[in-house]
């Protein structure tokens, strides 16, 4: 045992930080042993566009849930990549619509198998007497009733200096 899982739930968030990039270096490995080239931190956008075809920059960020400058970088390596092309939406002209292009679209049907592997590995590797995604659904939802900072200050221990 190392000193962060010593620590328990103080280092939850580094622990779950943990489990999501091994998840993530082992779904690369996936997509490569199945001749897909693709970076795993793409999947939220070009499965998000997959689902919603055509989607402002500001409705995509909120979809996948990232901050908007973490969305732009993604969106900055996805167009280098050509897999996704922008437009100026007629209707603003401050927005940008985002899409997949038809290499995107080429690449998810390519894609489509390997997550229908992917989803089996990832079933098999929850089957624990506890439910992991029910308790990532329970721990967002009560995030969203109450910030971690709110609760942390709702102990009247802590005033934050703004």
């Amino acid at each position: 045992m190392n000193v962060i899982d010593e620590a328990g739930i103080l280092a939850i968030a580094t622990r779950m930080q943990r489990l999501a990039d091994r998840m993530r270096k082992d779904g690369l490995l996936i997509y490569k042993a199945c001749g897909v080239d693709f970076e795993p931190k793409w999947f939220p956008v070009i499965f998000t566009l997959h689902k919603r075809p055509v989607l402002s920059v500001v409705e995509l960020a909120a979809e996948i849930g990232y901050a908007h400058p973490s969305t732009i970088g993604l969106l900055k390596e996805l167009e280098k990549q050509k897999l996704i092309s922008s437009r100026r939406d007629k209707g603003d002209e401050r927005k940008r619509l985002i899409q997949l292009t038809d290499k995107g679209k080429a690449l998810v049907e390519q894609m489509k198998p390997v997550w229908e592997i992917m989803t089996e590995a990832t079933t098999d590797l929850l089957k624990t007497k506890n439910n992991l995604m029910q308790a990532i659904i329970e721990v967002e939802d009560a995030f969203d009733r109450q910030s971690f900072l709110q609760r942390a200050m709702s102990q009247g221990k802590i005033v934050v200096k703004r």
